[in-house]
């Protein structure tokens, strides 16, 4: 650090930039006339939406400047500093409110609505109100209220000070700014007599949620009328700006506030702001519904307070009548309230006579808890600095398919920190498989596929150097996106573009049975895909061993056995000198299965090469556009049924978007097709599945493998049979369940008897009957907000279709102190399998859990393991560590018997003088799983779980906002190691597997190419913030 002369103002330098902290206002306009091109940093919320690569040399913070977090308040208006963040601003116009009257206060309350929601507590706490103000974003949400409130900026510049207006020029970007000026502060004036504002907002979460569209309106009518003397509408997110409609504003002046008028705006709004069909974002038709609909809500507001007016001013003879708003309408005007959910959660209890020292069943904390909400607990990047570390940086396509002419790496070379660039070539072993390498060769199949990997003293020098990676492409034929044909993109299925064979399951004479039936309903289903969002990205870290050859390798994944054999045969060594470390896992989700391993391969050839240890971290951004996710579908589906409900016949034909290689998507397509039916039992039922081949990034595992788009298809077919028999849809799920003991449509023996169960019990604890009624009653009240209430079963199946992925082992060692470490073949993904595990140690060794320890899953102690997945884990490996210590236990059995009153340290201690083995590996051998799909029949899953959900739900049918009111979950999981940990995890489970495909499956997050057919690598993330550095 050095300082300036002037000690107020302190200057930090990096290695590219500098970092100035003005002391004073006129030290930072001396600084901004200096430095005219840097930019100014307050809270530097919206570093996430900067370009890739784009970075200024110098940065002024205005931290330290009192000045420009000052507030004034004048008689016609108030003036808040440039420098306040937006949870001051919030205070200060709730101040404000409370202390004038309601008629000045109308657009500090609309800027005080939208402050409530405006992305989350932690950014409005940082974020500055001149930066959200500068940044014209188009989603801004206070930017439409303070342009329509007339709002003044006022800027400030060594050569002095200028005002200009925030409207529809300004937020356009065309009105010049000096690049020397900055915003000194925001004047808002008070609002005026007769004036009335209201600020308009929907998104797909009421926080942290950049909206769809927002908007802001003004009408001042002349006093005592209903003649509109100036009116200013704006809108957000319609646009590339915020949208001023002051065409339509001028020509409706003079109107009445009616009727005839509500009419006529809604049709010159939907004539100025035109939405073009390529718009960013989509959502086309529903942002053009909720133009209106916000206008729509604006004309009841003004209306309802004129109705208050005239109520006061009703003894006068020449009062003013207002058009009545009818009370069915009056439910447009009530916005949902964000509040904190509360819940009850009910478990089993242990047996009474249960000893108490025996902890299986009982609701213990996750071990790791307060480490997780301290922050002490170690995840793979906490993991300090090593002896000689490097860094590594990826390379990835830009091209969705093409050949790769060249890669010329020489201008990354030429960078400082730069040590070497991994290609295909220094691969000494298999690059992965045939249609699946690891590094790209001669070809790319999607945007997002790695081609090199650059390794760097620092990962500042690596992230820099891959943008100087030049790499020649030749385009090829066919570019394919989708599952079906799009006005942009090719399809999948038209080309017969798939990864693997249709899956197929049949049984009975289906053709026959539609020729038999009442009625014949055909119906599609679209599902988008899903992030797996994990809160800890993909990250390994590899420190190669000065003999041998040997790795040791500390990576966030599900399965390191797969890493430990994938880098085994890319660095063509054996897998006895390579040993995978996993402490824990921030999150997994089926999204670190298969791709660590990826990442571990290609970090590893970098250590190998370099002889050094690498780091290989993935920013969020690299994560989401290198890693696939949930697979989209698209379903057809026909069913023949009788007036009376029962489905005679049903054919539901599925295709998912596999991305551009198989992965996992095989086997996402076998448990899509085995998990189709559900809870029904329908005789003569035809169940397809294809998986196409795209050239995005390949889908994988995601928790429900295929579920929830399945049981959305055929929840989607119970509820249209519903409505053509006009029938409730619960009638029609429980006439079709399955209700005697019977056999799978690939012929497993099922008995219902739970599911049933669950189903009675749900309906009862959710008063089900009484509270559709009352759905009922106030959905014939109210017309613009409507309820809906459902019930829904879930039969699902745990396990892996493959006897193998059954078997688990441990190693458990007693040390002679009393002490005992547990190893088992599961990983830590934050649902406490090390917890249950020592429950499980502890009831076998009947010893305190505190005696224990688990240290990490370690492919040096546990060899062979499956990956923790498909709800198996805690299963398989809870019986491999209940083996190796019923081994020790009958080890100990004869001290135990001569010393019956020592303690436990007394019998190890016996047992180690007389040369008893003190550790023990415990192995299940698993259950028998097999599927036929030549025959359609097998024993695939080893048992089902069972489940039903009620929910009910309020819609605004103006703008779409919603409100989850109440769901009652009953679950039948068997029985539980621990109720504390598996009812939030059975909760997520059926949340994910059963309620949310009821709600649309996912949050939409759009993978979309452009007419060009370039696949855009941008997500929408709900929790980007529409705050900015000024």
């Amino acid at each position: 650090m050095a300082e300036s002369p002037d000690t107020h103002t302190r200057t930090f330098y990096g290695e590219r930039i500098t970092w100035i902290c003005a002391g004073t206002l006129q030290e930072l306009l001396a600084l901004k006339a200096k430095y005219p091109e840097a930019p100014l940093v307050a809270g530097n919320t919206s570093l996430a939406m900067k370009s890739p690569g784009h970075f200024h040399s110098v940065l002024l913070s205005l931290a330290g400047v009192p000045d420009l977090t000052m507030v004034t308040k004048s008689s016609d208006g108030l003036t808040i500093g440039a420098g306040c963040s937006l949870a001051q601003v919030k205070d200060i116009l709730a101040e404000s409110i409370s202390e004038l009257p309601e008629e000045k206060t109308q657009t500090y309350r609309a800027l005080l609505k939208h402050l409530r929601s405006l992305a989350g507590q932690q950014i409005r706490n940082m974020a500055s109100l001149g930066g959200h103000v500068f940044s014209r974003h188009c989603y801004s949400d206070l930017n439409p209220i303070l342009s329509v409130g007339n709002a003044t900026l006022n800027l400030l510049s060594e050569e002095g000070t200028r005002q200009i207006p925030l409207n529809g020029h300004f937020l356009a970007g065309l009105v010049d700014l000096k690049p020397e000026e900055i915003l000194g502060s925001v004047y808002i004036p008070h609002s005026q007599k007769w004036e009335f504002v209201s600020a308009f907002r929907q998104a797909q979460c009421q926080q942290n949620a950049l909206p769809d569209v927002n908007a802001c309106m003004r009408v001042r009518l002349r006093e005592g009328t209903d003649a509109i003397e100036d009116l200013s509408i704006a809108y957000g997110g319609v646009g590339p700006t915020t949208i001023s409609a002051h065409r339509s504003c001028q020509q409706l002046l003079g109107r009445r506030w009616n009727a005839l008028m509500l009419d006529e705006a809604c049709r010159r709004l939907l004539d100025e702001v035109s939405i073009p069909g390529s718009a960013l974002g989509g959502k086309v038709e529903f942002k053009r519904t909720l133009v209106v609909s916000f206008f729509f809500k604006f004309y009841l507001e003004v209306l309802q307070e004129l109705k208050k007016k005239e109520k006061l001013s009703s003894e006068s003879a020449d009062s003013q009548h207002y058009p009545v708003i009818a009370d069915r309408f009056l439910s447009a005007l009530e916005d949902f309230q964000v509040t904190l959910p509360q819940g009850v959660q009910t478990y089993q209890r242990v047996d009474p006579g249960q000893p108490l020292q025996d902890p299986v069943g009982r609701p213990i904390m996750h071990l790791s808890g307060f480490k997780h909400a301290t922050g002490e607990a170690i995840f793979c990047d906490d993991i300090p600095r090593v002896d000689k570390e490097l860094f590594m940086a990826l390379v990835t396509s830009t091209r969705a398919h093409a050949r790769i002419i060249s890669i010329d790496s020489s201008e990354a070379f030429a960078l400082p920190g730069v040590i070497d660039v991994v290609t295909a070539e220094d691969i000494p072993g298999t690059n992965g498989d045939e249609d699946d390498k690891l590094l790209a060769v001669d070809k790319v199949l999607c945007v997002g596929q790695i081609i090199c990997a650059v390794v760097a003293e620092t990962d500042v020098q690596a992230r820099r150097a891959t943008e100087k990676i030049k790499i020649t492409y030749e385009d090829l034929k066919p570019m394919i996106f989708t599952i079906e044909k799009t006005l942009e993109c090719l399809d999948a299925i038209k080309h017969s573009s798939f990864l693997c064979p249709e899956k197929k399951l049949e049984q009975g004479n289906i053709e026959e049975a539609f020729k038999n039936v009442d009625q014949i309903v055909e119906g599609e289903v679209h599902v988008g895909g899903q992030d797996h969002f994990y809160m800890e990205t993909q990250r390994v870290l590899i420190i190669p061993k000065t003999e041998d050859k040997e790795l040791d390798i500390y990576v966030s994944t599900q399965d390191p056995a797969h890493v430990q054999k994938t880098v085994s045969s890319t660095l063509s060594i054996p897998s006895n000198k390579i040993t995978c470390h996993v402490k824990r896992v921030g999150g997994g989700f089926g999204g670190k299965v298969g791709k660590p391993a990826v990442f571990g391969a290609i970090a590893a050839v970098g250590a190998v090469k370099t002889g050094r240890p690498i780091r290989l971290v993935l920013d969020r951004e690299d994560d989401m556009l290198i890693t696939g996710g949930r697979h989209p579908l698209f379903g057809k589906y026909k069913v023949g049924f009788m007036n009376s409900g029962r489905i005679k016949a049903l054919d539901i034909e599925c295709y998912i978007n596999g991305g551009c290689t198989l992965d996992d998507s095989e086997l996402v397509t076998e448990f899509l097709v085995l998990k189709l039916e559900n809870a029904y039992k329908i005789r003569n039922l035809r169940l397809r599945g294809r998986a196409c081949m795209t050239n995005l990034p390949s889908n994988t595992a995601f928790r429900g493998f295929g579920f929830p788009q399945g049981t959305l298809i055929t929840e989607s077919c119970i509820t249209a049979v519903a409505a053509k028999c006009g029938l409730p849809p619960e009638q029609i799920r429980e006439k079709n369940m399955y209700k005697t003991v019977d056999k799978t449509i690939y012929k497993q023996a099922f008995n219902p008897e739970p599911l049933i169960r669950c189903w009675k019990e749900c309906l009862d604890k959710s008063s089900f009957p009484v509270r559709r009624t009352q759905v009922e009653e106030f959905n014939q009240k109210s017309y613009w907000k409507k309820r809906g209430i459902a019930v829904v079963p879930m039969k699902f199946s745990v396990g892996f279709a493959a006897t193998s992925y059954h078997q688990a082992a441990a190693l458990v060692h007693v040390y002679t102190d009393g002490s005992v470490l547990v190893a088992h073949g599961g990983n830590e993904l934050g649902q406490g399998i090390h917890t249950k595990m020592l429950q499980v140690a502890s009831r076998e060794l009947k010893i305190p859990m505190s005696h224990m320890h688990i240290c990490e899953t370690s492919t040096a102690m546990v060899p062979n393991t499956i990956a923790t997945a498909a709800s198996i884990g805690s299963d398989v490996n809870g019986r491999a560590v209940q083996n190796a210590c019923q081994i020790l236990l009958k080890r100990l059995e004869p001290i135990i018997k001569k010393n019956p009153e020592g303690t436990w340290r007394d019998w190890i201690e016996t047992a180690f003088e007389k040369r008893i083995s003190l550790s023990a590996t415990g192995y299940f051998r698993g259950y028998k799983a097999f599927m036929d799909w030549e025959r359609q029949e097998g024993d695939p899953f080893p048992y089902y779980v069972y489940g039903a959900a009620c929910s009910e739900v309020e819609i605004d049918c103006l703008t779409g906002a919603h409100r989850k009111i109440r769901t009652d979950i009953v679950m039948d999981a068997c029985s539980s190691l621990n109720p504390a940990i598996d009812v939030g995890q059975k909760v997520h489970l059926f949340r994910e597997w059963a309620f949310i495909p009821q709600k649309s499956c996912t949050i939409p997050q759009k993978v979309s190419c452009t007419p060009e057919v370039q696949m855009s690598t941008k997500f929408q993330l709900s929790l980007m913030s529409q705050s900015s550095s000024m």
